[in-house]
């Protein structure tokens, strides 16, 4: 669209249109045209340089154990004066954000943004059959050391308790000798000194008649 000035000369005639100055319009379209290219150079050399991204390293497992149970049940009491790390929920000091529940904490700890921060990217080594023929031979590995663990916790149980059975047994010997014990002293205190003698002698007794007490 072409911008025109009316210059205000007198008319002549019947021709009583306006009259519009193009060279000074078109100057000033070019001028606002150089500001407007010239603002648009300094905010794009106000941004940061692009240069070659980052490189991180591959996603791995995490080793430490997330604690999600700790604060279950426990009561804070929150006030203006409060720390954000101690206002409630699950605070990641990596990113110096609050969440409210575990699963948005989860999906954060697990998140791209958080990850990144970390040095790590998103992709994941690529497994190899030598890879996965170790992983199996790991695996079975650690189940026959369970198995084993397992056979020797039952030996031992088998061995504690057969233990415990020869223990008892022989309580149950020892206290049938102590009744058969007591029980021939008890006799024997009972018997008389005749047939006492008499079985010393090899006699099967004197043949004489007790009197009574």
């Amino acid at each position: 669209m072409s911008f025109y000035q009316n210059t205000g000369a007198a008319v002549s005639g019947a021709d009583h249109r306006r009259k519009w100055d193009v060279n000074e319009f078109q100057a000033k379209a070019t001028e606002r045209l150089a500001e407007e290219k010239a603002t648009l150079e300094a905010k794009k050399s106000k941004e940061k340089p692009k240069g070659p991204k980052p490189r991180r390293e591959l996603l791995q497992a995490r080793d430490e154990k997330v604690d999600l149970v700790s604060k279950v049940g426990k009561q804070v009491t929150i006030n203006k004066s409060t720390a954000t790390e101690e206002s409630g929920g699950f605070y990641c000091e990596l990113c110096e954000c609050s969440l409210k529940d575990s699963i948005n904490y989860l999906d954060h700890i697990n998140g791209k943004n958080h990850q990144h921060k970390l040095g790590y990217s998103m992709k994941v080594k690529r497994s190899t059959v030598d890879d996965v023929v170790n992983r199996f031979a790991a695996k079975k590995a650690e189940l026959l050391q369970k198995n084993k663990k397992k056979d020797a916790k039952e030996e031992e149980e088998a061995i504690k308790e057969e233990q415990a059975k020869m223990a008892d047994l022989r309580r149950q010997k020892q206290e049938v000798h102590r009744k058969r014990h007591h029980k021939e002293e008890e006799e024997a205190e009972g018997e008389d000194p005749e047939d006492e003698m008499a079985k010393l002698m090899g006699f099967g007794g004197f043949n004489t008649t007790k009197k009574p007490r």
